[in-house]
């Protein structure tokens, strides 16, 4: 499966929300996630675990386990991931517990532009971020999801702040004073 996808310093969350709803955004939800990343050799792993929140009452849902390679930058980017069930982590990675890397904690507001995901997340240690991830299969053309992206990184750019080349998980790694995960 793959998307492109951006994401930003968010200076404005209630101003990104405000324009969620001009464009017709639907709100999905809210969800506190905490992703385990793990040390592998190449690309990302990730154990999700996530909990929906609405009105302080939370209902977990299945934990998934997201493998993805993405280069790094700050424009939008293409990311190709996989979701993983624990037996299927086994079979890919070994039957040995894979070494833990660090935790990010983050409380994320869902809203779905289309089959675009926009993310208002509040990432513990680092702050207010945007995100979006606009689904790409086999029909997608191309260019109309760059013409996307460049449309909804317009729309959203008066709330929004520097944008970012790495995944949550590196700025954390870089603000807690870790080693990269794959030295």
């Amino acid at each position: 499966m793959k998307n492109l996808e951006l994401k930003a310093e968010l200076r404005d969350p209630n101003l990104a929300r405000l324009i969620c709803k001009q464009l017709g955004a639907s709100k999905i939800g809210t969800i506190r996630q905490t992703d385990t990343y793990y040390n592998v050799t190449r690309g990302r792993l990730k154990k999700r675990q996530q909990v929906a929140v609405e009105r302080g009452v939370g209902s977990p849902e299945p934990i998934e386990y997201i493998f993805y390679e993405r280069p790094d930058g700050v424009n939008a980017k293409v990311s190709e991931y996989h979701i993983y069930t624990q037996e299927q982590v086994r079979e890919r990675f070994g039957q040995a517990d894979l070494p833990v890397w660090l935790e990010v904690i983050k409380n994320r507001e869902l809203y779905l532009y289309g089959s675009t995901r926009i993310h208002i997340d509040d990432v513990i240690d680092l702050g207010w971020h945007f995100e979006y991830e606009i689904l790409i299969d086999a029909r997608t053309n191309m260019d109309d999801a760059h013409d996307l992206a460049h449309r909804l990184k317009s729309t959203f750019l008066p709330a929004l702040g520097e944008p970012i080349a790495a995944s949550y998980s590196d700025l954390l790694a870089q603000a807690k004073g870790l080693e990269d995960k794959n030295t």
